[in-house]
């Protein structure tokens, strides 16, 4: 039924595409980051997400420069949103489709197809632990799964989140009341209304980058409760509030130069290496990814006959065979009859 077709999971019985990053005529996108939406002629997603990523690239997303002439067609075409509700299948021919939370970001779903060839998952980024801010995570069971494994290595075991909420509310409040400014970096979107929310119940004033802050008004009209923020202004900010702040900032906020600060990196990687580029004073292991037991629990829930893997390490493929799971790596090119 699926096949890795230009290095892109397709449902051929559907006409559908899986988070292609190629603009597609119908194509299914399980969350909003950048690596998995893209605008489509029809965009097939849960309620929220359809807000995420109508906010990210809009109704008629904007034409723009680029080198994929392509992409900036369908950057000029109007998107359709066929959303659907968690948990409220729909037919399509003889398969019944069902969106359900992954637990990874706002409106991020996992695709539940079911025909007389039995129960079939794409999981998209998914984790297990409840977070503060995204809908809670559930597991079904089922006959095969595609999942991504992000963190399959031992070494990746999260400390529960209350334990890296306090620890990070801990921390910005010392820098705080030692004269400091204290910077973490955080994905605009998810994470950082993670660690708005995580603060923000500390009693820790905040200030965002304005795309955090665009993006977390999209979260508050999905419904979400954020503590009170302000959008960091350069030429009011007086160093009094922790800053929320994209990684991909090439140097630190124009108001905090010549401050003392202190820089945190939100990212599950800090376990294995230091912050983002090791360019952070500390790192919390805060992530939107299910880590190692999360991974190997998630396939002791759905009891698969098959597991298929992408999006991580292709040494998780051997562990799951060690504990006696049928499992294999979704391979780039590779021609599959995955369910």
């Amino acid at each position: 039924m699926f096949s890795l077709h230009e290095k892109t999971l397709y449902v051929r019985d559907l006409d559908l595409w899986v988070d292609s990053m190629k603009p597609r005529a119908r194509c299914y996108v399980s969350h909003g980051h950048a690596d998995h939406a893209r605008p489509h002629d029809v965009v097939v997603t849960s309620v929220a997400n359809a807000m995420v990523c109508a906010h990210r690239f809009g109704r008629r997303a904007p034409a723009r420069q680029t080198a994929f002439p392509e992409l900036a067609a369908a950057e000029r075409r109007d998107v359709v949103w066929e959303t659907h509700a968690f948990n409220e299948p729909w037919r399509e021919g003889d398969h019944e489709l069902t969106l359900f939370s992954a637990g990874h970001v706002l409106g991020s779903s996992q695709l539940l197809i079911e025909s007389d060839r039995g129960r079939h998952v794409y999981t998209g980024d998914f984790k297990l632990e409840p977070s503060y801010t995204a809908e809670m995570p559930e597991v079904k069971r089922c006959d095969s799964v595609l999942m991504e494994c992000t963190y399959g290595k031992p070494q990746y075991v999260f400390p529960p989140r209350a334990e890296i909420a306090g620890q990070m509310v801990s921390w910005a409040r010392a820098a705080l009341e030692d004269g400091a400014v204290p910077i973490f970096f955080a994905y605009s979107l998810g994470k950082a209304q993670e660690a708005m929310a995580i603060l923000g119940s500390g009693g820790i004033p905040l200030a965002t980058h304005g795309a955090v802050a665009s993006m977390s008004r999209v979260y508050e009209d999905a419904g979400v409760a954020l503590p009170p923020y302000e959008r960091y202004d350069a030429e009011t900010f007086d160093g009094s509030r922790a800053l929320v702040w994209p990684p991909s900032g090439k140097a630190l906020p124009k108001a905090v130069r010549g401050k003392t600060v202190r820089t945190a990196a939100l990212t599950g990687w800090v376990l294995g290496r230091t912050g983002f580029g090791g360019r952070t004073d500390i790192g919390f292991p805060l992530s939107d990814h299910a880590d190692y037991p999360s991974l190997l629990r998630y396939v002791e829930l759905a009891q698969p006959k098959k597991v298929w893997l992408n999006h991580g390490g292709r040494d998780f493929v051997h562990r799951l065979r060690k504990l006696g799971v049928d499992a294999e790596y979704l391979e780039a090119n590779q021609q599959l009859a995955l369910f």
